[in-house]
């Protein structure tokens, strides 16, 4: 996804999941000034920027309590995610607002006359929901160990939370084009200055 911070500037970041895809609308505390899950329009606009497979999903009429359910299990993965990439253990309420959405049937895919796949006629918010919690319980507990490699931006002022698919697993950054970047001119600095000290 390409992501625009409020600082300026754009760069690509890839989290590795659908369900780490929607921590990108906001959350709680100081991720709440990032919001854009309350309307109608910020929710289709992520549907339509997401990994959902395949592209294309219509919902029907998105109401107030269907955008708080949503912001409601985007920030209860919000703490799952946050307490797997800390080594913490995952928080109960979240924990039970992820299970209770994933109960809920998802959506569902059909075949296509042309033999291509779209989504089942159908579609609801709920069933939106139930895909991205059941997205975060296979990658939480799917067979690939992609849960050991959660990882949280090691920039002091980015939250950003992702699946390391490096192949050494070390990723230590959101995007090596903004908070890498950014580090190595920081550390490049401190060496001049140090340099120019001595």
């Amino acid at each position: 996804m390409t992501l625009h911070p409020p600082d300026g500037g754009s760069f690509r970041f890839d989290p590795g999941a659908l369900c780490l895809e929607l921590l990108l609308t906001g959350g709680p505390g100081p991720l709440a000034r990032f919001e854009v899950l309350d309307t109608p329009a910020g929710l289709l606009d992520w549907v339509a920027a997401s990994r959902l497979d395949p592209p294309g999903l219509r919902l029907p009429p998105i109401g107030e309590a269907d955008l708080a359910a949503v912001r409601g299990v985007r920030d209860a993965l919000h703490g799952l995610t946050a307490a797997r990439a800390h080594g913490r253990t995952a928080p109960a309420p979240d924990l039970a607002v992820v299970n209770a959405a994933a109960a809920v049937p998802p959506l569902a895919v059909r075949m296509t006359a042309t033999g291509r796949r779209a989504w089942a006629p159908g579609a609801s918010v709920a069933g939106l929901v139930s895909t991205i919690a059941r997205d975060a319980i296979d990658l939480f507990t799917g067979p690939y160990a992609a849960a050991g490699r959660i990882r949280e931006c090691g920039a002091h002022d980015c939250y950003l939370l992702f699946v390391d698919t490096s192949r050494p697993g070390r990723r230590r950054w959101c995007a090596m084009e903004r908070c890498g970047n950014r580090h190595k001119v920081r550390a490049h600095r401190a060496r001049t200055q140090t340099e120019g000290e001595a």
